[in-house]
């Protein structure tokens, strides 16, 4: 499907400032990483998963912040993303090499879109302690149970896949983690759409919504906000692809959410 109601606006692509390393050997793809201008002897490292990786690099030089972002890229689906991280000797490889780029790391966080989220779950579950803050960009899902059978017709939540994410949403409104989650109104139909997965967290953790209806970041429209200590969770119109792709686009807006202004 298309859009023609909202103005869907683009970043542009331009070159970024810093410097470019190419992680090789860790996964089966290479690992793009920028050391953003502003590293001098530490630095925040910020990990991406899945979407154009200029789109986070540009984000990050422009934080003005001292970060060292990488973005991975592991093709289309979320198996692509979680499958990898299974062996808990991925995320430690990575990380490990990630850090070598600068003198000291202060804190780690974990950024994913649509179907990266898979990696983070992985990760999210075997060293949640590791992990300061995450953004999850319009790409929380989990599977049906029964599979494929949605909540309209009977069918439940996978608790399992969700667990991760609901022990870490738990400790950030305990103020010892930040997690940012966004959603758009997309319903896939076959497997749970970002909507149901943020509602599954409000009502597990006892939050409410507050309905809204004013402009976001690009042109997109807001229409809800939970939030409980440090967590946040931002609900946008649209269930198109272009209203999917918006998410992306705001990456520095919803980055300065996660990391701070």
């Amino acid at each position: 499907m298309v859009d023609s109601t909202r103005a869907h606006q683009r970043v542009e692509q331009r070159e970024v400032q810093g410097r470019r390393v190419t992680i090789t050997g860790v996964l089966e793809r290479p690992v793009e990483v920028l050391v953003t201008p502003a590293v001098s002897d530490r630095a925040d490292v910020v990990i991406h998963f899945h979407g154009a990786a200029w789109l986070p690099m540009q984000a990050a030089e422009d934080s003005g912040k001292p970060l060292v972002i990488a973005s991975v890229n592991l093709g289309a689906g979320s198996r692509r993303y979680s499958i990898p991280f299974e062996d808990p000797a991925a995320f430690v490889r990575l990380r490990e090499r990630i850090a070598s780029e600068v003198p000291r790391v202060e804190r780690v966080y974990l950024t994913g879109f649509s179907a990266g989220y898979g990696a983070i779950r992985e990760i999210l579950r075997q060293r949640p302690d590791e992990i300061d803050g995450v953004l999850l960009l319009d790409g929380l899902h989990a599977g049906y149970v029964p599979d494929g059978k949605p909540l309209a017709d009977g069918g439940v939540i996978d608790a399992k896949a969700m667990e991760p994410f609901l022990r870490y949403a738990e400790r950030a409104v305990r103020g010892e983690k930040r997690f940012v989650v966004t959603h758009s109104e997309i319903f896939p139909g076959t497997f749970v759409s970002t909507t149901e997965t943020a509602d599954y967290l409000m009502e597990s953790l006892q939050l409410r919504r507050t309905p809204l209806l004013e402009w976001g970041p690009l042109g997109m429209q807001q229409l809800s906000k939970v939030e409980g200590g440090r967590l946040t969770i931002l609900g946008f119109a649209g269930n198109t692809a272009p209203d999917h792709i918006d998410h992306l686009h705001a990456y520095r807006h919803f980055l300065e959410l996660l990391i701070g202004p």
